[in-house]
Protein backbone atom coordinates (compact mmCIF):
# COMPACT_ATOMS: atom_id res chain seq x y z
CA UNK A 1 0.00 0.00 0.00
CA UNK A 2 2.85 2.67 0.88
CA UNK A 3 4.94 1.34 -2.24
CA UNK A 4 1.48 2.22 -3.96
CA UNK A 5 1.22 5.58 -2.61
CA UNK A 6 4.86 6.60 -3.55
CA UNK A 7 4.58 5.75 -6.26
CA UNK A 8 1.30 7.96 -6.78
CA UNK A 9 3.18 10.70 -5.73
CA UNK A 10 5.70 10.54 -7.69
CA UNK A 11 3.34 10.38 -10.97
CA UNK A 12 1.90 13.42 -9.68
CA UNK A 13 4.87 15.26 -9.38
CA UNK A 14 6.13 14.26 -12.67
CA UNK A 15 2.70 15.50 -14.19
CA UNK A 16 3.28 18.89 -12.30
CA UNK A 17 6.81 19.68 -12.80
CA UNK A 18 6.09 18.89 -17.17
CA UNK A 19 2.93 20.74 -17.41
CA UNK A 20 4.25 23.83 -14.89
CA UNK A 21 7.10 23.73 -17.48
CA UNK A 22 4.96 23.75 -20.80
CA UNK A 23 2.93 26.61 -19.10
CA UNK A 24 6.11 28.58 -18.62
CA UNK A 25 7.60 27.59 -21.74
CA UNK A 26 4.94 28.95 -23.35
CA UNK A 27 4.36 26.02 -25.27
CA UNK A 28 0.04 26.05 -24.20
CA UNK A 29 -0.60 29.34 -24.77
CA UNK A 30 -2.63 31.49 -22.14
CA UNK A 31 -5.93 31.36 -21.94
CA UNK A 32 -5.81 28.20 -23.89
CA UNK A 33 -8.25 25.08 -22.61
CA UNK A 34 -6.13 22.08 -21.41
CA UNK A 35 -7.13 19.12 -22.60
CA UNK A 36 -6.42 16.14 -19.97
CA UNK A 37 -6.09 13.27 -22.52
CA UNK A 38 -3.60 15.17 -24.80
CA UNK A 39 -1.69 16.24 -21.78
CA UNK A 40 -1.80 12.68 -20.43
CA UNK A 41 -0.41 11.04 -23.24
CA UNK A 42 2.43 14.00 -23.52
CA UNK A 43 3.50 13.78 -20.07
CA UNK A 44 3.21 10.10 -20.16
CA UNK A 45 1.08 9.44 -17.09
CA UNK A 46 -2.46 8.81 -16.44
CA UNK A 47 -5.40 11.51 -15.67
CA UNK A 48 -5.48 10.97 -12.04
CA UNK A 49 -2.35 12.63 -11.42
CA UNK A 50 -2.70 14.76 -13.88
CA UNK A 51 -6.07 16.05 -12.48
CA UNK A 52 -3.75 16.37 -9.22
CA UNK A 53 -1.31 18.45 -10.87
CA UNK A 54 -3.61 20.71 -12.29
CA UNK A 55 -5.37 21.11 -9.24
CA UNK A 56 -2.05 22.42 -7.87
CA UNK A 57 -1.47 24.39 -10.47
CA UNK A 58 -4.61 26.09 -9.67
CA UNK A 59 -3.65 26.83 -6.22
CA UNK A 60 0.07 28.21 -7.55
CA UNK A 61 -2.19 30.65 -9.82
CA UNK A 62 -1.06 29.57 -13.06
CA UNK A 63 -4.44 27.60 -14.31
CA UNK A 64 -8.33 28.73 -13.91
CA UNK A 65 -10.93 26.33 -13.45
CA UNK A 66 -13.56 26.77 -15.83
CA UNK A 67 -16.91 26.71 -15.32
CA UNK A 68 -18.16 24.47 -17.40
CA UNK A 69 -15.23 21.96 -16.67
CA UNK A 70 -11.92 21.73 -17.13
CA UNK A 71 -9.25 24.30 -16.95
CA UNK A 72 -7.40 26.62 -18.76
CA UNK A 73 -3.65 28.58 -18.44
CA UNK A 74 -4.55 31.95 -16.85
CA UNK A 75 -3.73 35.35 -18.62
CA UNK A 76 -2.27 37.72 -16.86
CA UNK A 77 -2.44 41.24 -17.24
CA UNK A 78 1.00 43.69 -16.54
CA UNK A 79 -0.91 45.11 -13.82
CA UNK A 80 -1.40 41.64 -12.37
CA UNK A 81 2.43 41.46 -12.71
CA UNK A 82 3.26 44.26 -11.20
CA UNK A 83 0.83 44.01 -8.32
CA UNK A 84 2.79 40.09 -7.71
CA UNK A 85 5.54 41.69 -7.78
CA UNK A 86 4.66 44.61 -5.17
CA UNK A 87 3.22 42.36 -3.26
CA UNK A 88 5.93 40.20 -2.92
CA UNK A 89 7.88 42.65 -1.65
CA UNK A 90 5.43 44.13 0.86
CA UNK A 91 5.42 40.71 2.63
CA UNK A 92 8.97 40.60 2.41
CA UNK A 93 9.40 43.75 3.86
CA UNK A 94 7.17 42.80 6.94
CA UNK A 95 8.92 39.79 7.37
CA UNK A 96 12.40 41.59 7.35
CA UNK A 97 10.68 44.28 10.18
CA UNK A 98 9.64 41.83 12.11
CA UNK A 99 12.81 39.92 12.06
CA UNK A 100 14.43 43.37 13.39
CA UNK A 101 11.80 43.34 16.18
CA UNK A 102 11.80 40.21 17.64
CA UNK A 103 15.53 39.47 17.24
CA UNK A 104 16.80 36.17 15.63
CA UNK A 105 18.99 33.29 16.98
CA UNK A 106 22.17 33.33 16.29
CA UNK A 107 22.43 30.00 14.21
CA UNK A 108 19.48 30.99 11.81
CA UNK A 109 21.75 34.30 11.43
CA UNK A 110 24.61 32.07 10.96
CA UNK A 111 22.69 29.94 7.83
CA UNK A 112 21.53 33.16 6.00
CA UNK A 113 24.94 34.42 6.46
CA UNK A 114 26.44 31.32 4.55
CA UNK A 115 24.31 31.62 1.96
CA UNK A 116 25.35 35.66 1.40
CA UNK A 117 28.57 34.41 1.58
CA UNK A 118 28.15 31.40 -1.22
CA UNK A 119 26.64 34.03 -3.26
CA UNK A 120 29.48 36.35 -3.77
CA UNK A 121 31.56 33.04 -4.58
CA UNK A 122 29.09 32.77 -7.31
CA UNK A 123 30.05 36.17 -8.51
CA UNK A 124 33.69 35.34 -8.94
CA UNK A 125 33.39 34.42 -12.09
CA UNK A 126 31.42 37.54 -13.39
CA UNK A 127 27.95 38.13 -15.11
CA UNK A 128 27.50 36.72 -17.79
CA UNK A 129 29.98 34.15 -17.26
CA UNK A 130 28.77 32.65 -13.81
CA UNK A 131 26.95 29.90 -12.84
CA UNK A 132 23.06 31.27 -12.59
CA UNK A 133 22.05 28.02 -11.81
CA UNK A 134 23.90 28.03 -8.85
CA UNK A 135 23.04 31.73 -7.98
CA UNK A 136 19.14 30.42 -8.54
CA UNK A 137 19.43 27.86 -6.06
CA UNK A 138 21.29 30.00 -3.51
CA UNK A 139 18.83 33.35 -3.68
CA UNK A 140 16.05 31.07 -3.68
CA UNK A 141 17.07 29.81 -0.57
CA UNK A 142 17.76 33.68 0.69
CA UNK A 143 14.51 34.33 0.18
CA UNK A 144 13.13 31.26 2.23
CA UNK A 145 15.31 31.87 4.88
CA UNK A 146 14.25 35.79 5.17
CA UNK A 147 10.87 34.78 5.95
CA UNK A 148 11.71 32.31 8.40
CA UNK A 149 13.25 35.28 10.47
CA UNK A 150 10.13 36.30 10.89
CA UNK A 151 9.22 33.77 13.18
CA UNK A 152 6.19 34.00 11.72
CA UNK A 153 4.62 30.17 10.14
CA UNK A 154 1.63 32.84 8.71
CA UNK A 155 4.35 34.73 6.77
CA UNK A 156 6.51 32.00 5.98
CA UNK A 157 3.06 30.41 3.94
CA UNK A 158 2.27 33.39 2.59
CA UNK A 159 5.07 34.42 1.04
CA UNK A 160 5.55 31.08 -0.36
CA UNK A 161 2.37 31.51 -1.79
CA UNK A 162 3.13 34.40 -3.61
CA UNK A 163 6.91 33.10 -4.72
CA UNK A 164 4.53 30.38 -6.59
CA UNK A 165 3.47 33.39 -9.56
CA UNK A 166 6.59 33.02 -11.65
CA UNK A 167 6.87 36.22 -12.37
CA UNK A 168 6.94 37.72 -8.81
CA UNK A 169 9.62 34.97 -7.90
CA UNK A 170 13.00 36.60 -6.83
CA UNK A 171 14.35 34.25 -9.94
CA UNK A 172 11.73 35.71 -12.39
CA UNK A 173 14.79 37.11 -14.49
CA UNK A 174 18.11 34.99 -13.71
CA UNK A 175 19.57 33.33 -16.55
CA UNK A 176 18.28 36.16 -19.03
CA UNK A 177 21.26 38.19 -17.71
CA UNK A 178 23.66 36.91 -20.07
CA UNK A 179 21.52 39.04 -22.73
CA UNK A 180 21.53 41.96 -21.45
CA UNK A 181 24.02 44.05 -19.12
CA UNK A 182 20.68 45.99 -17.61
CA UNK A 183 19.64 42.51 -16.29
CA UNK A 184 23.61 41.91 -15.00
CA UNK A 185 24.10 45.07 -12.63
CA UNK A 186 20.64 44.08 -10.88
CA UNK A 187 22.49 40.91 -9.61
CA UNK A 188 25.43 43.16 -8.32
CA UNK A 189 22.50 45.68 -6.69
CA UNK A 190 20.38 43.00 -5.50
CA UNK A 191 23.46 41.13 -3.64
CA UNK A 192 24.13 44.63 -1.89
CA UNK A 193 20.74 44.80 -0.55
CA UNK A 194 20.75 41.01 0.76
CA UNK A 195 23.81 42.02 3.10
CA UNK A 196 22.44 45.53 3.90
CA UNK A 197 18.62 43.98 4.89
CA UNK A 198 20.66 41.74 6.90
CA UNK A 199 22.66 44.62 8.70
CA UNK A 200 19.53 46.54 9.42
CA UNK A 201 17.61 42.90 10.64
CA UNK A 202 21.10 42.18 12.88
CA UNK A 203 21.18 46.55 13.96
CA UNK A 204 17.26 46.02 15.15
CA UNK A 205 16.20 48.50 12.66
CA UNK A 206 12.45 47.67 11.81
CA UNK A 207 11.67 50.42 9.33
CA UNK A 208 14.95 50.24 7.96
CA UNK A 209 14.93 46.25 7.06
CA UNK A 210 11.06 47.01 6.13
CA UNK A 211 11.90 49.58 3.50
CA UNK A 212 15.50 47.67 1.91
CA UNK A 213 13.50 44.55 1.65
CA UNK A 214 10.75 46.09 -0.08
CA UNK A 215 13.23 47.97 -2.37
CA UNK A 216 15.10 44.83 -3.23
CA UNK A 217 11.85 42.78 -4.81
CA UNK A 218 11.30 46.01 -7.14
CA UNK A 219 14.40 45.21 -8.71
CA UNK A 220 12.00 42.47 -10.49
CA UNK A 221 9.91 45.22 -11.42
CA UNK A 222 12.64 46.97 -12.73
CA UNK A 223 14.02 44.07 -14.70
CA UNK A 224 10.18 43.97 -16.45
CA UNK A 225 10.11 48.05 -17.22
CA UNK A 226 13.09 47.24 -18.68
CA UNK A 227 12.19 44.17 -21.15
CA UNK A 228 8.60 45.89 -21.72
CA UNK A 229 9.79 49.13 -22.81
CA UNK A 230 13.47 48.84 -24.24
CA UNK A 231 14.00 45.17 -25.09
CA UNK A 232 10.64 43.70 -26.15
CA UNK A 233 13.19 41.07 -27.90
CA UNK A 234 14.08 40.03 -24.87
CA UNK A 235 10.71 38.89 -23.55
CA UNK A 236 11.21 35.06 -25.01
CA UNK A 237 13.93 34.90 -22.67
CA UNK A 238 11.87 35.37 -19.09
CA UNK A 239 9.41 32.04 -19.21
CA UNK A 240 7.05 33.41 -17.03
CA UNK A 241 6.38 36.36 -19.26
CA UNK A 242 4.92 33.60 -21.67
CA UNK A 243 2.04 34.08 -19.26
CA UNK A 244 1.51 38.12 -20.13
CA UNK A 245 -1.83 38.91 -22.20
CA UNK A 246 -0.66 41.06 -25.53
Amino acid sequence: MAGEQGLGRQQTEKALSGLRDLVLKGEIAAGERLSEVLLAGRLKVSRTPLRAALQKLELEGLVDLIPSGGYQVRRFSQEDVIDAIELRGVLEGTAARLAAERGVAPAKLKAIHDVVRKLDEAFEPAPPDMDFERYAALNGRFHALLAELSGSNLLVRELERARRLPFASPNAFVGAEGHARAFQQTLIVGQAQHKAILSAIELREGSRAEALAREHARLARQNLDFVLQERPELKDKVAALALMAG
